[in-house]
């Protein structure tokens, strides 16, 4: 008897929905009590369709986001806005970024003097892209600057395994070798990098010095002449 009486009580209250058209529905029941128990558990199913329909629409809404123009990123770059770049590129999730954005924002963060950063954001460039030889090249660079010789030549060696056209990572490959006093390895590479861009000075420099290292005075003499010629111009 007590049951029966809380049922007619709460279901003959009225119940309003208010639904997004803001229309306020009022239903009132008075009906027996099998009829209201009936009404009652159709109400609730239809009151958690609704929300949990409501939820997941809003769910979609949040999913819903603007594309980055990666090349508004790359030209603010170029034209050393580098706060904006790095304010665009942070606005794209983690999983999305690709390794040049990666890239990006290491030189950025070492634009600003955190080498430790850029170390890790070139990793998480290797790691979207095993073969961005850019990636490895500025990390050898970074490892040359820090005197890491080993881990400097494995970073360039990869450099020049991905891009086997790359005259700066050869000569980079080759003064991280002269700085270990593998004066052979460094004139090989000194001298793979001229081939490949015969125009710069500095190549024909550590080519001489690397000469004059392995006492081959002559060939250091001719090659400094070389570099002489071209800094003269």
């Amino acid at each position: 008897m007590i049951i029966e009486e809380i049922l007619d009580f709460a279901i003959n209250i009225y119940i309003t929905f208010i639904f997004k058209t803001k229309v306020a529905i009022k239903i009132e029941f008075s009906y027996n009590i099998a009829m209201k128990k009936l009404l009652l558990i159709l109400n609730i199913f239809v009151c958690l369709t609704f929300c949990s329909n409501s939820a997941f629409a809003e769910d979609n809404e949040v999913a819903i986001q603007t594309p980055v123009d990666r090349e508004a990123i790359i030209a603010l770059y170029n034209a050393n806005k580098l706060q904006e770049a790095y304010q665009l590129i942070a606005t794209i999730p983690e999983s999305d970024r690709d390794a040049e954005m990666w890239f990006l924002l290491a030189n950025i963060t070492q634009d600003y003097d955190k080498e430790m950063d850029s170390v890790f954001l070139l990793q998480k460039a290797i790691e979207v892209e095993p073969t961005f030889y850019k990636a490895y090249y500025n990390l050898g660079l970074i490892y040359l600057k820090d005197n890491k010789t080993v881990s400097a030549i494995q970073n360039f060696q990869q450099a020049v395994k991905y891009k086997k056209d790359f005259a700066y990572g050869y000569y980079n490959l080759g003064c991280a070798y002269l700085k270990d006093s593998e004066f052979k390895s460094a004139k090989s590479n000194f001298i793979k990098a001229i081939q490949l861009k015969n125009d710069e000075p500095d190549f024909f420099y550590n080519l001489a010095l690397t000469y004059k290292k392995m006492n081959k005075n002559k060939q250091a003499s001719k090659t400094l002449a070389i570099y002489n010629s071209m800094i003269k111009g």
